[in-house]
């Protein structure tokens, strides 16, 4: 029922509302070469909803801001490399986009190539289901350098991942409907994730070391299983590939090209970079109601499961006001809530405020996740797609790793709310560029 819902609001969603992600009045479906039918659109749409709601569930079991640091926090305090989870997670993703760009547009299927490739994002999960079976008899400088080997493999999966993946979704869902089945994936993981967060919470309430997080890992593993049968399931047709020979030279002609002349997609990735910067605080918010604010791990599980939820509820909203008002809109409003989450978690101590900054961290996760996707492949011709998607990425990755560093430096040297404090700063800093983007025009196609 939820998935037909949605089938129907995207089928009603028209092309010009779409042309508007990339600011160009004539802008056409990058992927006119697919030839799936109606049917096959559908089934696409479901499967990979379905795809995404096992992926969230996943998550909400092993959380990259909470369950994780809370996992690692058994085997140092170091705030920076606590901060470094998310971080690797999000590093993993961006940065080898533009590196298998090349590769990309020489494929004739995506799926293939899909499925090979995102085996490395899910094994990792099952590896630290009995690395922390294992935890009381190692080491714990030894465990510490296993569970970090474990992320980067993680991470670093799902950047092999990410620049195919994007482009199949490309390819197999029309543009009129990609706002709205990028909202409604990202709704239904967060609804799942929700509900298995709270799960989550209540084993490292109820159960003892090793089995607590243990369970947590396997049952994420379980649901990454089921995430990736659905995902299996896509049906997609042959299509020629965008390049043929030379394609990792013509991957560097693009991006040269691009840097120099389109000023909308410059202003975006320095957005992106900013965005990133700020998001860094989010990471250290779990770590700071327990140690600081002496939340238990159970109301820990319920602060996820609410910034999960609030995602539910968000996404579909900012994705008809994105189609409606422009997606450039919702980044500005993704800004402030990061602004205004960090802004509360600076000066409130209070634990029922902290349902609020969670649920506002939640909103700015939103915009940081699903917004700048869709934008993303707004960008550039069939040709250039892939190389757009992979500069969006890649190119913010080297920021993406620094922010918790620079956080966490901020909070050994003046504490965590002077580093909330700040982090304030930087929203406001995106949010004033998000706002200078909204006039901004494209740079003509060649």
């Amino acid at each position: 029922m939820i998935c037909y819902a949605i089938y129907n609001y995207c089928e009603q969603a028209h092309s010009a509302e779409a042309h508007y992600l990339a600011g160009s009045p004539t802008m056409t479906d990058p992927n006119p070469q697919s030839s799936n039918s109606s049917s096959d659109v559908l089934f696409n749409t479901v499967v990979n909803i379905m795809d995404g709601a096992f992926f969230g569930s996943a998550i909400g079991f092993a959380s990259f801001i909470t369950i994780i640091p809370l996992f690692v926090s058994q085997l140092t305090d170091s705030p920076i490399l606590i901060g470094l989870i998310p971080a690797i997670h999000s590093v993993g993703w961006q940065l080898p986009q533009l590196l298998t760009a090349g590769r990309v547009r020489r494929l004739t299927r995506y799926k293939p190539m899909v499925l090979a490739m995102t085996i490395h994002e899910r094994l990792p999960f099952a590896a630290l289901a009995l690395l922390a079976w294992l935890l009381p008899g190692l080491e714990r400088t030894t465990a510490l350098l296993l569970v970090f080997v474990l992320l980067i493999w993680q991470g670093l999966g799902g950047g092999w991942t990410a620049t195919v993946w994007q482009s199949m979704i490309a390819k197999i869902i029309p543009i009129s409907w990609r706002g709205g089945f990028f909202g409604a994936q990202s709704s239904a993981a967060n609804l799942l994730g929700s509900v298995t967060a709270v799960v989550a919470g209540q084993i490292l309430e109820r159960y003892e070391s090793p089995f607590d997080f243990t369970l947590c890992f396997i049952l994420a593993g379980a649901s990454l299983g089921l995430s990736f049968v659905f995902l299996a399931s896509t049906r997609e047709q042959e299509h020629t590939p965008a390049l043929s020979e030379g394609s990792q030279t013509r991957v560097r002609d693009d991006v040269r090209r691009i840097l120099s002349t389109d000023s909308v997609f410059l202003r975006f990735l320095l957005v992106r970079m900013i965005f990133q910067l700020g998001m860094a605080a989010f990471s250290f918010y779990a770590v700071f109601a327990v140690g600081e604010l002496g939340a238990s791990a159970g109301l820990v599980g319920w602060l996820t499961g609410v910034l999960i939820f609030g995602q539910v509820i968000v996404n579909p909203l900012l994705g008809t006001l994105g189609d409606r008002k422009g997606h450039r809109l919702v980044l500005l409003l993704g800004a402030l809530a990061g602004f205004l989450s960090c802004a509360l978690a600076g000066w409130l101590t209070s634990i029922p405020a902290w349902f609020a900054i969670f649920m506002l961290a939640g909103i700015a996760s939103v915009v940081g996740w699903t917004t700048t996707m869709v934008i993303s492949l707004g960008f550039g011709t069939a040709a250039e797609q892939a190389t757009y998607i992979g500069m969006s990425n890649t190119l913010i990755a080297p920021v993406t790793l620094v922010a918790p560093f620079l956080a966490g430096w901020c909070i050994n040297a003046f504490g965590y709310t002077m580093m909330f404090r700040a982090s304030t700063l930087v929203f406001l800093a995106a949010a004033v560029l998000s706002l200078s983007m909204l006039r901004l025009q494209p740079a003509a196609r060649p």
